[in-house]
């Protein structure tokens, strides 16, 4: 037996791990780094976060992705090159990240990669019959695994769709394992790049729980930002959305697409929801001319109308429930506002009411499916719901 198969086998055998879970969203602000600490595996898993840190990107990275982000065209040589420069580069940060802490990279049982997402296609957006649903991360889970000298399990997306699903959101898989509680009935609201749910019944039927994607989360906000200005990322404190009114008109104009009308779960990405569909959207209202100011105060509204929609649609009886949010757009105070302003009574609360850093929720829940994927049961999730299938997930990079 090659000595990596019998670690790989100890590992799988411990009663603890130490994993490191890693996120790369959409926004290009950094790469989130949770080092989790995680007993047990299945409805018996434990998770504490014994460590968080977002690296921040540079100008190159962000420059280097944005070429292909999201483009049905692109340079195929760019592409293959930055797949394996992404991997190194996100391993050189791991091992800064692992420099800061009081560990050695021997005592880290595995990494958790999610990889840069390139592109999101399932079927209801590219509509090609023959075709399957189809999603794209790159950063290659060898060039971390060799960078590091750590094993790294990654591209976790992929198994979901060989299986049935769409690819996305995972989020469901980790969230029933540490956040359904019987005393409530909890959503598990996520509002990165594009904003998620998770419902967990109170009952803990894993035949009621599911995840889905809502719709435009901080993605549409911030490409406008950008656009804006070089020096934006996103609309800080949203001072920008506040310096403008919502146009009813283009509000409605951007309500008006079939993928609102689809049953939940359901997926999608920033391939649909982009600058071209909000300029597409003022055509529609006949507001060509509108104010950056103005655009974003609707998009803010677009976001928060969204999610309460969805949140509506999960669960009709909005005083029943407690929302959980996480996620970069839980910093912007217009859109939490808002939110709150289309049903007063809605208690949402952040996930740090729960033991669980907001920011670094995502990254966390990937170092759960590594954990799985290293000792979990293949009847865990057993379920009936639609592109949600019961397996496992993870493609396993040996360091040597």
């Amino acid at each position: 037996m090659h000595s990596h198969i019998q670690k790989l086998f100890n590992t799988a055998q411990k009663k603890e791990r130490l994993i490191i879970g890693l996120m790369s969203g959409t926004s290009l602000d950094g790469l989130d780094i949770a080092l989790c600490r995680i007993t047990d595996s299945e409805v018996h898993t434990k998770i504490r976060l014994e460590a968080f840190q977002t690296i921040e990107y540079g100008q190159e990275y962000r420059e280097n992705v944005q070429k292909i982000f999201s483009k049905r065209q692109g340079d195929i040589q760019h592409l293959t090159l930055i797949n394996a420069w992404i991997g190194r580069q996100h391993g050189q940060m791991i091992n800064q990240f692992i420099k800061n802490q009081t560990i050695r990279h021997d005592d880290i049982d595995c990494i958790a990669s999610h990889g840069q997402t390139i592109y999101h296609s399932p079927i209801d957006h590219h509509q090609l019959s023959n075709m399957p649903n189809a999603t794209l991360q790159i950063g290659d889970g060898d060039h971390i695994a060799h960078e590091t000298g750590i094993m790294t399990i990654s591209d976790f997306r992929q198994k979901h769709i060989a299986a049935g699903g769409q690819g996305a959101p995972l989020v469901m898989y980790g969230d029933y394992l540490i956040f359904s509680n019987p005393n409530e009935n909890r959503i598990m609201l996520n509002i990165g790049g594009i904003a998620n749910l998770t419902y967990l019944p109170k009952s803990r039927d894993i035949d009621q729980t599911f995840s889905t994607d809502i719709g435009p989360g901080n993605t549409m906000m911030d490409a406008l930002a950008q656009q804006a200005s070089s020096a934006n990322s996103y609309d800080k404190d949203a001072k920008i959305a506040k310096a403008g009114s919502v146009n009813l008109e283009l509000l409605n104009a951007l309500h008006d697409h079939s993928f609102f009308t689809q049953k939940f779960p359901k997926t999608t990405g920033p391939e649909l929801f982009n600058l071209g569909y909000l300029e597409e959207s003022k055509q529609k209202a006949n507001c060509s001319d509108l104010g950056i100011e103005n655009c974003m105060a609707t998009l803010n509204y677009f976001s928060a109308e969204c999610i309460y929609n969805a949140l509506v649609k999960c669960h009709p009886q909005l005083d029943d429930i407690v929302v959980y949010a996480s996620g970069g757009g839980i910093h912007n105070p217009l859109l939490l506002e808002n939110l709150k302003s289309l049903h007063p009574s809605l208690r949402i609360k952040s996930t740090n009411e729960l033991g669980v850093n907001p920011d670094a929720k995502e990254a966390m829940l990937f170092a759960l499916l590594a954990n799985e994927c290293l000792s979990g049961s293949s009847e865990t999730f057993a379920n009936n719901q639609p592109n949600l299938p019961n397996t496992s997930m993870g493609k396993i990079s040996f360091p040597d």
